[in-house]
């Protein structure tokens, strides 16, 4: 693909998803006033807070926005299905997990949200965390309907 059409594409994702990019805005910048900092991930795609002060920790992506409550987005974690019991499977990097959320946004753009909850939510039986966690296992198939149940 040329560039200016991949540019084209990106852009393109990027403004079908900003209604969802201004609610991880909003949330994250009134974690700012409590200390968050933020930065811009060309890896992850994504304005990026970090040291959000509020939660039960972890990472959660809205859009082109990622907000999680540690200091890097290269951390290890464990994936839905390891965590649930269903499997044993190597530790993921929070990034990766995040970043396919950030393409899901960008291809579903205001459906993803209604999506994901119809899918189950934060949850090991949600496709598209499944998708997620089986694109930082292998760097391919973030996209939930190439998933067998």
């Amino acid at each position: 693909m040329p560039a200016w059409l991949r540019a084209l594409a990106w852009g393109a994702g990027a403004l079908w998803t900003a209604p969802n990019t201004a609610i991880g805005l909003l949330i994250g910048s009134l974690g700012m006033l409590r200390g968050a900092r933020v930065h811009l991930s060309r890896s992850e795609h994504a304005l990026v807070f970090s040291r959000w002060p509020w939660g039960p920790g972890g990472a959660i992506t809205f859009g082109n926005s990622i907000v999680h409550t540690g200091d890097s987005l290269d951390q290890r974690c464990p994936t839905y299905a390891h965590r649930a019991g269903r499997c044993v499977e190597p530790a993921v990097r929070l990034g990766d997990h995040e970043r396919a959320h950030v393409l899901q946004y960008m291809a579903l753009g205001p459906l993803f949200l209604p999506l994901y909850l119809l899918c189950g939510g934060i949850s090991v039986r949600n496709r598209f965390e499944r998708a997620a966690d089986r694109y930082a296992l292998t760097g391919r198939g973030w996209w939930p309907a190439q998933l067998r149940d």
